[in-house]
Formats: C-alpha cells, structure tokens, sequence
C-alpha cells in the first residue's frame, strides 16, 4: 500500500491509539494537539491509579454503554479488556485486577505508560504538534492556529478525536461541534455524565458534614442496586457510588421528574432485624442513642436521616427502619459539565457510517468521546476511547485502499 499522509486532529487515547495503528501500517501520521502536550485528561485519571480497564465477563462489560452498545460492539470487539492488557504488557506495564474487578497498573500511575506510548509512537514516525488549535475548516483543508500564526493543511484522511465537554481546561472544550453542524453534521447537546448532583443541604449539615465519606451503603436507580461509597459536598454528593447512577438522575430531571438517589445505610441488616432492634429502644432516649444503639448508626450516617427524613418517620421505629434501608436523598440538578469526569451526547450515530467515516464529509473520521455514548466510570470509559479509535484507523485504513 502507497504511503498516506494522515491529519490526527487531537492528541487523547482515541487519537494516539489510532495513530499507532495507522503508524504501524506504514502511514504518514501527524498528530495536532491544542494543550502543550499530549495525554493531559489520560494523566488526570492517573493521579487516582489509572484505571485502564474492567475484569469482568466480556458480556456484561459490553452492556455498559447504554443506548450506544448496538453501535459501539463491533469497535469493543476488535479491542476488548483483554486485549488492553496485552497491549499495556507490550509497553512494559503490567497491570493487576483490584478488589472491585477494576484494572490498574501495577506503578499506578499513567506518566510510566504514556511515556513508552510516546516512544513507541515516535519509533513508528508519528509526528506529533503541539500547540495547534483546530480553527474549523476552509478550501477543502483543516485551519490551525498555531505560535506561529494560521496554517492550513490537506492530508489523505483525517481522524476527529477531540474528546467532549468535561475538564474543558484539558482540552476537551467542544468548540468544534459548531464548525461540524456547518457541514450538516447532527451533533447531540452535550450533558454532564459521571458526575454530582446538587442537593438542598441545611445550613447545619453542609457546614458540619460537607466533605465526609459516607461508606458502605448500597445505592438504588434505574441503573440497579450497586455497593459502595459517596462523597457529602458543599453543593451536594459526589463519588463514584453517584456516577454509576448518574445518568438515570440526570435523565429524570431532564424530564421534569423528582429524583432521589436511594440509599441502603445498612445493607448488612435485614428491614427486619433494625426494626425490632429500634422497637427495643427507650423512646424517650435521644435520636442519636436510639441510632446507635439500635441500628449501629452514627455520624454522618445518622445526619443523613435527620436531614432527609421527616420527624414522623424518626420517631416510628418501623418507619425509621424503612428510612435506614430505603432513604431517598433528594436531586436537584447535575453538577456544571465543566466538573464531570466524562459527557454524554456529541456526534449522533446516523452521521457515522460502519468505518467511523462522517457520511456528510468522506474521508474525515472520528472517535472516542466526541461521539455519542457514555459509560460509567470503571475501565469502560478508556477502552470504549482505545476501540474506537482502532477501529477509526481500520476505516481509514479501509477508505484509502479503495
């Protein structure tokens, strides 16, 4: 096959991985990259441990895209967790499986891996510039502001993976959804995905409780019953336990509609036990002694009741016990775009044809987060990025032979 000149317009894991694929079949490849270097929101998720992947059984893995899994399956096919570690091992990290089922490096960091990616990269003639700002397109060419002024360039092929609308000072800041809906381009509204939620907290609990841990509960919504733990803020809740309800919330209150995200304080006890344990109580004791000494409840925990129950519900010791299983802390609207670690929305799937090629502009692909599916946080959101854009490069690779 004849060399190609390829234009890589945004420099995250969607954008390198189809670079490397594209690099590795002999291609001239240029990544342009708006941020002083490459990888900044992939460096981000590091500082937390990088979680690369997921563990569990490819089949339900693959559900956890919503809507977009009919879409995304044949992408998360050719590059499924399995293959992310394979690939991870061949630039020396080797990874481990957490108590979660969660995929980490073993230096759990993402600085080590990024670095061999670059060099690898590098090695294959990747050409990567930095501090080129896509500006749209014109006569038939790609516009980039640049230090050194504006340029134009016309490659063969051309691959958008400019990300979506979360952590814009990353670089991902959505700017190039208009100059795509010039050229006839649907692209969905961008919203807030894995993210908080405000929640009308007194005055009293915000100041006594806003940054404390609330662990070991079970949280309930249209995305099911999920262990673990959240986060009380000063606007409201946050953590991963709210992510992975995050879209149904979201949903809900795009709607109209109350949401609540509901909560089990104590999972490990049956509705049963708590509330023959609370019957037993004095009920002249304080809230706090009859929590504590019946259900095991203190802290914040024991706030959380105080905050969202009614004083009814705390002096009944069955309606007390169907609280602490079942106690609906109240939503009133996500959290800024700008704070979420990832967004849903961006290119509509019927602009996309079975190559990640635009229907409306041959030749020009795109991929990772800048398309329309979303995921929660666990692994998926980085392998979805890594799949799509291998498989943008295959369909590039596709378009040109023809």
């Amino acid at each position: 096959m004849s060399k190609r000149e390829i234009a890589i317009i945004g420099g995250g894991p969607a954008g390198l991985m189809a670079a490397e694929m594209l690099s590795s079949s002999g291609h001239g490849v240029t990544i342009y990259e708006a941020m002083p270097t490459v990888g900044r929101k992939f460096l981000l998720a590091g500082k937390s441990g990088l979680n690369i992947t997921h563990s569990e059984d490819y089949q339900r893995f693959s559900t956890r895209f919503g809507t977009a899994v009919p879409k995304l399956r044949s992408a998360l096919d050719g590059f499924p967790p399995d293959d992310v570690r394979r690939w991870a091992a061949g630039l020396k990290t080797e990874t481990f499986i957490g108590s979660s089922g969660r995929v980490f490096p073993v230096a759990m960091k993402a600085s080590p891996l990024l670095r061999a990616w670059l060099g690898r990269l590098e090695a294959q003639g990747v050409n990567i510039l930095t501090r080129h700002r896509w500006q749209g397109f014109s006569d038939g060419g790609y516009v980039f502001e640049t230090s050194n002024g504006s340029m134009t360039v016309r490659p063969d092929a051309a691959l958008l993976a400019l990300g979506g609308q979360s952590w814009p000072r990353l670089g991902s800041d959505g700017r190039w959804v208009e100059w795509l809906r010039e050229q006839a381009v649907a692209v969905h509204d961008f919203q807030p995905a894995n993210c908080g939620f405000n929640v009308d907290w007194s005055p009293f609990f915000r100041e006594r409780f806003a940054g404390a841990a609330v662990k070991s509960v079970v949280a309930t919504s249209e995305a099911g019953s999920l262990p673990g733990e959240f986060v009380v803020s000063q606007h409201g809740i946050e953590g991963s336990l709210v992510y992975a309800h995050a879209a149904g919330l979201r949903d809900r209150l795009a709607a109209g509609q109350v949401a609540a995200l509901v909560v089990d304080l104590m999972p490990g006890r049956a509705l049963e036990r708590i509330e023959h344990d609370l019957a037993r109580q004095d009920p002249k004791t304080s809230l706090a002694n009859r929590l504590r000494k019946g259900a095991g409840i203190d802290g914040v925990k024991a706030n959380l009741l105080r905050e969202c129950g009614t004083d009814a519900d705390l002096h009944d010791p069955v309606q007390l016990a169907k609280l602490i299983k079942t106690l609906p802390i109240p939503v009133i609207a996500p959290r800024p775009i700008a704070e979420a670690i990832s967004s849903a929305g961006g290119v509509a799937w019927d602009e996309i044809d079975e190559h990640y090629m635009l229907k409306q502009l041959p030749g020009l692909f795109v991929a990772g987060e800048m398309i329309d599916w979303e995921a929660p946080t666990g692994g998926y959101l980085l392998t979805a990025c890594f799949a799509t854009g291998r498989a943008a490069a295959q369909g590039i690779t596709t378009w040109l032979a023809r």
